[in-house]
């Protein structure tokens, strides 16, 4: 009887020990997956995200492989990654995410899509900390402008808190997002940083020692997006929600419509 009970907790914790690998392993892909949008990014200058916007983000998310739930108007889902910018201008370890949204404005027969939303302030990254995020109902979105200058892109886009892309086909066009909801993978998280107790906030401010070298890698891409152009004229000071301290928000500038110098930017909000 004890011999039963001994093979018994041996395959049970085999068992538990198999799952824990597998599920790091599917959380390093998707980190990889993310580093390979980024990746796309320095291949097609001329036809992505302009690196001025970029290199004024508060955080950046990337969710690669979004696919269709539904025909027509069916939900969309993906699982992602996000980083937010420190103090010293470099990024954070990255929190796993979960985007689900509807059909309306996006590209139209695509199976599988991959979305890169451009964080502008920090209400919308303490949003998704705090439960939920609702692009459009608490933090303004705008699909993003291409190309390497953002001049002709309209007011609203630089109101908006958030500035959203996706990319089929290997080219990034500017989307409509509004009503999709960012969330929380914190299952995700307890498996990639082997802990249960990591939350965002702890994430956001660890060493990168902490992290799978997957990550190290996704950060170095992404450094080297926003190393493009210098952030500090850009970058200006946040209003304060109430109850808060200025210096707990950080907003990053973008440059007036009429500051660009190239006429010929394109920007398609219904891609």
């Amino acid at each position: 009887m004890n011999s039963t009970r001994f093979l018994a907790t041996l395959s049970l914790l085999a068992l538990v020990f198999t799952s824990s690998v597998e599920a790091a392993t599917r959380e390093e892909k998707r980190v990889a997956d993310a580093a390979d949008v980024l990746d796309q990014l320095l291949r097609i200058p001329e036809k992505s995200i302009p690196p001025s916007l970029l290199s004024r983000a508060y955080a950046v998310a990337v969710v690669p492989n979004v696919v269709k739930a539904a025909f027509g108007l069916g939900a969309r889902r993906g699982k992602g990654i996000l980083v937010v910018r420190q103090d010293d201008n470099s990024w954070s370890n990255p929190a796993f995410i979960a985007l689900t949204g509807g059909s309306l404005g996006w590209q139209i027969g695509a199976q599988s899509t991959d979305i890169v939303l451009v964080f502008k302030t920090r209400k919308g990254v303490d949003g998704i900390a705090n439960g939920k995020l609702t692009l459009g109902a608490d933090a303004s979105v705008a699909a993003g402008p291409v190309g390497r200058h953002t001049g002709v892109a309209t007011d609203l886009v630089f109101k908006a808190e958030v500035v959203s892309y996706s990319r089929s086909r290997g080219l990034f066009a500017g989307v409509a997002l509004e009503g999709a909801g960012v969330t929380m993978d914190r299952k995700a998280n307890a498996a990639f940083y082997s802990s249960t107790s990591m939350t965002p906030e702890k994430i956001f401010v660890s060493s990168p020692n902490i992290a799978p070298d997957v990550a190290n890698t996704f950060v170095q891409i992404l450094t080297a997006q926003t190393s493009r152009l210098p952030t500090q004229p850009g970058m200006q000071s946040g209003t304060s929600p109430a109850g808060e301290e200025a210096s707990q928000v950080r907003t990053y500038g973008l440059p007036d419509p009429g500051e660009t110098d190239n006429p010929d930017t394109e920007y398609d909000p219904n891609y």
